[in-house]
């Protein structure tokens, strides 16, 4: 199944994206001080059922945040932090490492992350939205496809937003997933 947008379509979510994601990064850098690279998000329709098998070797913690607005905005925010990485943001966040739950830590960043990019989102249309609380989703990788089977599922088409967040300093990246159902989008 393919549905594209018109280019028009595409500069619009381009920017409204590209606003969100600068004000997420800002917020991480400083509370992290430290230097957040960005990398342009990809944007696409697609398939929902398309969604689990671009992740299947991914070896990755999911963290999952849903969202609900006005006028049937709806979604999963899913930040994905690669394991071997989990002990770098837990010394960034000044947690013992001994003694901190490595969910409680990924949750929350997740929450950071996530909330402050969904307020810049809803800020630029108009709308006001309710979370969930984080929950993690997956910590293994032969979870991490059935995670997002159960998420994508519910709906025919999801707009995928996909953006990385590096941080240069303390070789840590994360990528958040952003499921919007596809009829929210194309009306």
């Amino acid at each position: 199944m393919s549905t594209v947008f018109s280019e028009e379509q595409r500069d619009c979510l381009q920017e409204l994206m590209n606003v969100a994601m600068g004000l997420a990064s800002d917020k991480l850098a400083r509370f992290l001080n430290t230097f957040v690279h960005l990398q342009v998000p990809a944007i696409e329709l697609v398939s929902s059922a398309q969604i689990p098998a671009q992740y299947r070797s991914t070896d990755a913690a999911l963290v999952s945040q849903g969202f609900l607005g006005n006028d049937g905005l709806r979604g999963e925010a899913i930040v994905l932090y690669q394991l071997d990485n989990a002990h770098r943001i837990a010394a960034l966040l000044g947690y013992d490492t001994d003694s901190a739950s490595e969910l409680e830590m990924l949750t929350d960043i997740s929450s950071i992350l996530t909330t402050t990019f969904l307020n810049g989102l809803a800020g630029q249309i108009d709308n006001n939205l309710s979370y969930s609380a984080p929950r993690v989703l997956s910590s293994r990788q032969n979870n991490v496809t059935e995670a997002l089977v159960e998420t994508a599922c519910h709906w025919e088409l999801a707009l995928k937003v996909d953006i990385s967040y590096q941080l240069i300093d303390h070789s840590f990246n994360c990528d958040m997933l952003l499921l919007i159902p596809g009829e929210a989008v194309l009306n």
